[in-house]
């Protein structure tokens, strides 16, 4: 291309010589003259121009060498810190915890399998078949030590045919700033010299299902109205509702719990249910279908009454639940009967599946430094608060009937 345009320069120069020559009446040699003094003009234009282009190459590519310089330095830069990283990895001490995560895991296994076996024994020895559980009985195993309720089964109905069941909320605080994290729903029944009596002193141990059920309604009905105003109010607060097999095991009443939170969605992270373990353990696979529904539509489930912390932490993790909750006495007196662990290692672990470890029932400031040193962020017990009315403005004043009604304190 440069020399094609060289010709066109000497062919120019030409040109003007012969111009000169014949139209200026210039002599040859002038002639000849003009004609160089155009061309080595032109060549000098032509040379500029080219070493124009050449320099504004020369510095892009100055410019493209020195931005791959710097994406290679920093790549390098990259490379470095992720080679200082996995040199201060401490690979060692993983190990380590996989090694005592294992160890755990082959001691619950034997665990479970002497448990087993030793259940088999007696049953072979009685020469009784296993036998299904009563569905319908959501009181058994630990129930059966507690002392029979001081109200009988008659005056419960009575009570609650005239309206004199009411619904208190019980504290449970975080630690160690003791601010209140969310609240029990504790039905109480009204007597007749206007005190209250809790729930151990009036639900039925075993039997009376109906009862049981309709209970569990009125304080499922009475939370979602404190929720929903709550959070009409700007001041959302997190209710666990109690809840037994005699609710779980009716398909009637989980079908109406459903649709009832499907229908309240806007609280549903405001809403919880506390399950015991004595229920949990006897609740069929249908059941537990049932609470994986509730969990689905965002609530979520405490696993209270504790005595046994050898269970399957992944189930409840999958089930929704959100922590586990043991009586603080029993577990600072002896945490051997809860547990294989080291008391200050329980919290830790059952925090892998994002479950928290709750202490309920304490009783004095020394339970409470106890069990914050020992990794417990959740407490709940007389001496932190007990069970009270709810706001006045938080309750609905209902009328006569299967309902709840709310007494002024």
């Amino acid at each position: 291309m440069q020399g094609l345009v060289y010709i066109f320069i000497a062919l120019a120069a030409l040109g003007i010589a012969a111009a000169a020559y014949f139209g200026l009446t210039f002599t040859p040699i002038e002639a000849v003259v003009a004609a160089i003094c155009f061309g080595a003009v032109a060549v000098m234009l032509m040379e500029r121009a080219l070493r124009r282009r050449a320099e504004s190459r020369l510095e892009r590519a100055i410019e493209d060498l020195a931005r791959l310089l710097s994406t290679d330095a920093q790549a390098g830069q990259v490379l470095s810190q992720r080679i200082n990283q996995l040199t201060d990895t401490n690979a060692g001490g993983r190990l380590e915890a996989i090694e005592a995560d294992i160890s755990v895991l082959g001691t619950v296994v034997r665990q479970v399998a002497e448990a087993v076996a030793e259940i088999e024994e007696n049953q072979r020895r009685a020469g009784l078949a296993p036998q299904k559980s009563d569905p319908v009985d959501a009181h058994r195993d630990d129930d059966d030590a507690l002392p029979e309720p001081v109200i009988p089964v008659e005056l419960l109905k009575q009570a609650l045919s005239e309206n004199r069941l009411v619904c208190h909320i019980e504290p449970l605080v975080q630690l160690p700033m003791r601010r209140p994290f969310a609240y029990d729903i504790v039905p109480r029944l009204i007597l007749e010299d206007a005190e209250f009596a809790d729930p151990a002193d009036y639900l039925p141990r075993r039997g009376n299902i109906e009862v049981i059920r309709k209970i569990e309604a009125l304080a499922f009905e009475e939370a979602i109205t404190v929720a929903r105003r709550a959070r009409t109010a700007g001041q959302p607060v997190r209710l666990f509702i109690p809840m037994t097999r005699a609710t779980t095991d009716h398909p009637a009443s989980i079908e109406l719990a459903l649709s009832t939170l499907d229908a309240n969605r806007a609280i549903s992270s405001s809403i919880g249910f506390a399950i015991s373990q004595s229920d949990f353990r006897l609740m069929t696979p249908t059941e537990k279908i049932a609470i994986a529904q509730m969990y689905r539509q965002g609530i979520g489930f405490t696993l209270t009454a504790a005595t046994n912390l050898r269970v399957d932490f992944g189930e409840l993790e999958g089930l929704g639940f959100q922590s586990v909750r043991v009586d603080a006495t029993r577990f600072l007196r002896d945490p051997s009967q809860f547990t294989d662990f080291h008391i200050e290692d329980v919290a830790p672990y059952t925090r892998r599946f994002h479950l928290e470890l709750t202490a309920t029932g304490v009783i004095d400031e020394q339970q409470l430094l106890t069990l914050f040193e020992n990794g417990v962020n959740f407490a709940q017990g007389p001496y932190i608060g007990r069970a009270g009315p709810v706001r006045p403005d938080l309750v609905v004043e209902r009328g006569d009937g299967p309902t709840l009604r709310r007494v002024e304190m």
